[in-house]
């Protein structure tokens, strides 16, 4: 289970994100459930939208993402 400063971190790390890279983070996000939004429906959604659908990906999945863990690796 996510910490509340982890949530806080998600949802900056998420806001954060570019079209690309949230789009990109759909097909790798290691979620407990399948993920089948396509490529197309990705590229229409508004930026806010993918936000929030990632979010509410990476909340219900309990996970970081992949590249904030790597992020925080680093630092």
């Amino acid at each position: 289970m996510l910490q509340s400063d982890q949530v806080e971190e998600l949802i900056t790390i998420v806001s954060s994100l570019d079209k690309p890279a949230l789009v990109r983070q759909f097909s790798e996000y290691p979620s407990k459930f399948p993920v089948d939004f396509t490529r197309d429906f990705l590229d229409r959604q508004p930026l806010d939208r993918l936000r929030h659908l990632f979010l509410a990906l990476c909340l219900q999945s309990q996970r970081m993402p992949r590249a904030a863990c790597e992020t925080a690796e680093v630092a």
